[in-house]
């Protein structure tokens, strides 16, 4: 008699307040055979707070494709699974992702626990739009990086939500105020659903301002809000951008404006103001 195959359960989990699981997310962590996770050191806690006993398996970005191989065979045996990362919804910025696309390719049933997000809950309390978003997760830890991906993605149209950490929040901001515009509206959510929660709403500046004049600001994880660009990108202005970005990695800006200015049709003087600022935001790592 052929053994049906067990399912994958994808929970989502408290990103603070414990109360926020769901009835349906506790019955299945206490249901499962086995539950992977990120973290199990901070998943046991959450397991002991509600008195569950399931044997739990670390699955991170470091062992995943480790992990994976096991968790396939222990499903087609039957066993049903859970994967949880350490908060919110596993692989919005958490591990998971092999795992559940190697269960999707062997046939294997995959259903969702939904619950937690903090992608969703600052979304929801920001006062922005959220019938189009972006969710971009982490920035690029270096500055350079960080400038470069933020000056592409200041002319999005949709709402741009990020995640930040207590080291880098302040010099992200300062860095959205410039290449966005200070008068850009935005949220940054602090501590979402704990008990110094904080949601800090304005303009950029007005946001910035209130970050740094904060004490509480020294701690806690961050989610950032911005609202995208009103003013539609110009297909033209768009395409000077691309030519100077791939110039400027062989030449001056003064150089590069002249090439793209020849090649866009745009003035010279107008491609150069451009090609210092696409340059000040892409300058290399070394002078960051």
């Amino acid at each position: 008699m052929a053994v049906d195959s067990g399912i994958l359960y994808v929970v989502a989990t408290p990103i603070g307040n414990l109360d926020d699981i769901s009835p349906r997310a506790r019955e299945i962590l206490a249901s499962v055979e086995l539950i992977a996770a990120e973290d199990t050191r901070r998943t046991g806690r959450l397991l002991t707070h509600f008195g569950i006993n399931t044997r739990l398996l670390s699955c991170h970005e470091h062992n995943e494709s480790k992990r994976v191989p096991q968790i396939i065979q222990r499903l087609q045996a039957g066993a049903d699974i859970a994967l949880v990362s350490d908060a919110g919804t596993p692989l919005l910025s958490d591990p998971g992702y092999r795992l559940v696309a190697a269960a999707r390719e062997h046939g294997l049933p995959i259903s969702p626990v939904p619950g937690c997000s903090a992608v969703v809950a600052a979304l929801s309390v920001a006062g922005l739009p959220a019938d189009r978003f972006r969710f971009e997760a982490f920035l690029p830890a270096p500055r350079a990086s960080r400038r470069k991906r933020l000056a592409e993605l200041s002319r999005a149209t949709e709402t741009l939500v990020i995640f930040e950490s207590v080291h880098r929040i302040r010099d992200t901001l300062a860095d959205l105020v410039e290449l966005f515009g200070s008068d850009r509206p935005a949220a940054v959510a602090r501590e979402l659903t704990k008990l110094n929660e904080t949601v800090y709403r304005g303009t950029l500046a007005q946001v910035r301002a209130a970050v740094r004049a904060d004490a509480g600001s020294g701690k806690g994880e961050f989610t950032v809000v911005v609202a995208g660009c009103s003013a539609p990108a110009d297909p033209q202005a768009v395409e000077l951008e691309r030519v100077l970005d791939i110039l400027l990695e062989d030449h001056s800006a003064t150089r590069a404006a002249a090439i793209a200015a020849r090649i866009t049709g745009f003035a010279r003087r107008a491609a150069y103001r451009i090609a210092v600022k696409r340059r000040q935001a892409g300058r290399a790592e070394t002078d960051s």
